[in-house]
């Protein structure tokens, strides 16, 4: 395996960022990296490569702890981080030519790596601008060619498609899936959707704990979808007008507006709600029941605002 995180925990004065989570990846795996804004998914990225140091528990990148060896650890990863750092003065290809550098790329293969990566994140009508002239999507692209420019065998991409149009997100999620073929990748993201098209496995932490690690469709098949009714309001309502309703066994707050309801038959609670609508003079905007989304899946373990 190419990532092993071993009981990984990390305090910030009396908070756990995160608290004793294991899991591994494998080589050839893209695994999607989730959880909430303030679960610990970059502390987590940033202890697997070197950046932070964590207080207890350990890293190991392919095969070489990183707290012992974080040299060795860090030439076999590639690391995109979500504040992207970039030499916004210098021109794409000088800053890839100054990272192939770092890296120590041989000379030699030098010219020829830049073009490579240059091709393989879609830059090559930008390569001659300087950074600080490119749009968010293609500094996002130049961060990703950064991370790949002495081939790595680990990628590690804290929300790579941040800034990107739709077309250009469908041009690196193919990207990811090509080189998740020889290589390991580990990437967060808010794009669900993206997460779907990409992985077979996900991992979700919640508050510094591990809550999901499976493949996706063993988690859609943990989430008892023939129990839950969505409900939109065009009007503001609070939690206790739902939970009134006898077929409601819990109720879970998106927003004012927007509630999903775990029931004891979903017919009932169907009649219910529109009972409920018509007495209060509420206007129902969408009443819907199951559905396997790998949102379904990530509200139920990561909702906080059950009977909110």
């Amino acid at each position: 395996m190419s990532i092993e995180v071993k009981n990984l925990t990390k305090i910030y004065g009396e908070q756990k960022a995160i608290d004793n989570i294991t899991f591994t990846v494998n080589k050839g795996e893209i695994v999607g990296f989730l959880g909430p804004n303030g679960a610990g998914k970059s502390t987590t990225m940033k202890i697997i490569t070197g950046y932070l140091q964590p207080d207890g528990g350990e890293a190991i990148v392919s095969g070489i702890a990183v707290k012992k060896q974080p040299l060795e650890a860090k030439a076999t990863i590639g690391y995109l981080p979500e504040a992207n750092p970039l030499y916004y003065d210098q021109y794409v290809r000088e800053y890839l030519d100054f990272i192939a550098d770092v890296h120590q790329v041989p000379a030699k293969s030098k010219k020829e790596r830049i073009e490579s990566v240059i091709q393989t994140v879609g830059l090559s009508l930008e390569s001659n601008k300087k950074i600080g002239q490119l749009s968010k999507g293609y500094k996002q692209r130049v961060g990703l060619a950064a991370a790949l420019i002495h081939d790595p065998e680990v990628l590690i991409l804290d929300e790579p498609t941040t800034g990107l149009d739709p077309n250009q997100i469908v041009e690196i999620r193919e990207v990811i899936k090509n080189l998740g073929q020889n290589k390991t990748v580990l990437f967060s993201s808010h794009i669900l959707q993206e997460v779907e098209a990409i992985c077979d496995r996900v991992i979700i932490i919640n508050r510094g704990k591990l809550v999901a690690n499976d493949k996706l469709s063993n988690l859609r098949q943990q989430v008892d979808n023939n129990n839950l009714l969505r409900v939109s309001f065009k009007e503001p309502l609070e939690a206790a007008w739902l939970q009134r309703l006898s077929s409601v066994q819990t109720v879970n707050k998106i927003s004012t507006h927007d509630w999903e309801l775990v029931c004891d038959n979903v017919k009932d609670a169907q009649r219910q709600v529109m009972e409920l609508a018509l007495q209060e003079n509420l206007n129902i905007i969408s009443l819907q029941s199951g559905g396997q989304s790998l949102e379904d899946v990530f509200r139920s373990l990561t909702n906080t605002n059950t009977n909110a």
